[in-house]
């Protein structure tokens, strides 16, 4: 594959965009909504878990392991980035 599928690759973009958006202490805040999809991720597509970086590193995590998981046909991803977008603050 070499490029998203265009939903996929749109909702990314708009939980990306958000979290560029949070103030640093809201960052940290949902971090663990963030970290929770990345793991779930992980747990389908590397079968191991991703080495918490803090959440600085966090939407790149998630960038890869949406890739991934893209790749891997993991149903339901542009649902599942839609809910973790609307769950930011």
């Amino acid at each position: 594959m070499h490029s998203l599928p265009e939903d996929v690759s749109r909702e990314l973009e708009r939980v990306v965009r958000r979290w560029r958006e949070l103030s640093a202490d809201h960052a940290l805040g949902a971090s663990g909504d963030v970290r929770e999809l990345v793991q779930d991720l992980a747990a389908v597509t590397a079968k191991q878990p991703v080495p918490e970086l803090g959440p600085v590193v966090l939407i790149d995590q998630l960038r890869v392991l949406v890739w991934d998981a893209a790749s891997a046909g993991v149903p339901d991803l542009v649902d599942r980035l839609a809910d973790l977008r609307r769950r930011l603050p």
